[in-house]
């Protein structure tokens, strides 16, 4: 795929295999009848780890599914910006599955890319509110409009920070260090294969918890699990305070630790149920 800002962006595409036994095969139903979930990995993720494949499989037993390589990972080009101008990777991923004939579309984001797709519910909508994908996405990100369709049904979001410079963790003290010191970048790019743009964000992106309000009235699941590591429970709880109790749901998940590594088969599969049935026929 290629951005609006010109990123070429790896990514798979994967038939539903509902009455396949959950065996490889097509649905046996048109696209048009059959949902997308477009799956976005978290920070050092990339399509070919095993935690995404395994979602992949879990979620295509209920819709097709579209998984990518956020830019900076895995063989996508340009660099990280850590949840900024990713939400462009997103919009693209989102538009091809409808090209692929997809009229239900689910965004599932994960740790970054959980804030991601709250970024990109709020910016993206299918035109039919006032806040049309083309004049709220802004202009600093490249948005030429060629991705139109690239909003999203329902959004779920797991493991998704509240606010960002979260640093209250050990393990975010260590991932601020990863992303905005020059030592710390080259272990992300020998370590942990991702490459990290050196620049500061300017202007600050829209934070997760501005932009939940603004999903609806798209269906809205936070997914926290109570033992995560890196963002403590007052996080999802400030997303849902935020988000209000219309179209959205959270899920405080017991013993769970953080993102797509921790989200076991069964989770996994309750979240594509969820997805599924919170979209209109």
């Amino acid at each position: 795929m290629l951005t609006d800002d010109g990123v070429p962006v790896e990514a798979v595409y994967e038939p539903c295999t509902a009455g396949f036994g959950g065996s490889a095969g097509a649905r046996a139903e048109p696209a048009a009848d059959t949902p997308a979930i477009v799956v976005a990995h978290g920070f050092t993720g990339s399509v070919d780890r095993p935690a995404v494949r395994r979602a992949a499989r879990v979620f295509s037993q209920r819709a097709a599914v579209i998984t990518f390589s956020f830019r900076g990972h895995g063989r996508s080009g340009g660099r990280s910006t850590v949840g900024d101008r990713e939400v462009l990777d997103l919009a693209a991923a989102v538009a091809w599955a409808r090209t692929l004939g997809h009229r239900r579309v689910v965004t599932v984001g994960f740790s970054m890319g959980g804030s991601v797709v709250l970024r990109h519910g709020a910016l993206y909508t299918d035109g039919s509110e006032a806040r049309d994908a083309a004049v709220r996405v802004p202009v600093r990100e490249g948005r030429t409009g060629e991705h139109l369709g690239a909003h999203s049904d329902a959004v779920v979001s797991v493991s998704s920070p509240a606010r960002w410079y979260y640093r209250g963790t050990a393990p975010m003290r260590r991932l601020h260090w990863v992303v905005t010191r020059p030592s710390g970048r080259l272990v992300g790019r020998y370590g942990f294969r991702t490459r990290i743009a050196t620049e500061d964000w300017d202007p600050v992106p829209l934070s997760p918890v501005a932009a939940v309000p603004l999903i609806a009235p798209a269906p809205l699941l936070l997914v926290h699990g109570d033992r995560d590591p890196y963002f403590p429970l007052d996080h999802p709880r400030m997303l849902a305070d935020a988000a209000g109790e219309g179209g959205s749901e959270l899920w405080l998940e017991r013993g769970m630790g953080h993102a797509e590594n921790a989200a076991d088969d069964a989770l996994l599969g309750r979240i594509a149920d969820w997805a599924t049935g919170a979209l209109p026929a």
